[in-house]
């Protein structure tokens, strides 16, 4: 556990153990959850990498193999204790435009209902 107050940053970094140079990560999705089943009521950080938490902020990295970025600590309604966070994130190769790193925010349209 990481114990914080609520309204403080949270400082998160995620590296890539990995020698291959042409590797770079991406954050494609946060969910925060008050139980370890983030199936249950989940909070959306980032989303498909949309973020959707302004609290959200990206930091600089020196490579591609780390990501780095923060937000505001907050607690879920009927104060749970405790808050879960599950991030995934995806490898790409670097310059692979295609691949889902370079992709960006993927907004989900709604499907349209036929009669």
């Amino acid at each position: 556990p990481y114990y914080v107050d609520i309204n403080q940053d949270l400082f998160l970094e995620a590296y890539l153990h990995s020698s291959d140079r042409n590797l770079v990560l991406f954050v494609d999705t946060c969910v925060a959850s008050p139980t370890p089943n983030v199936t249950t009521v989940t909070y959306d950080i980032i989303r498909h990498g949309c973020v959707r938490d302004f609290t959200y902020y990206t930091y600089y990295s020196p490579n591609k193999h780390t990501v780095r970025f923060k937000f505001n600590a907050f607690q879920f309604i009927h104060s749970n204790p405790s808050v879960y966070l599950l991030c995934e994130l995806v490898v790409c190769r670097t310059y692979d435009y295609s691949s889902r790193c370079y992709q960006g925010c993927i907004s989900r349209s709604k499907r349209e209902a036929s009669s």
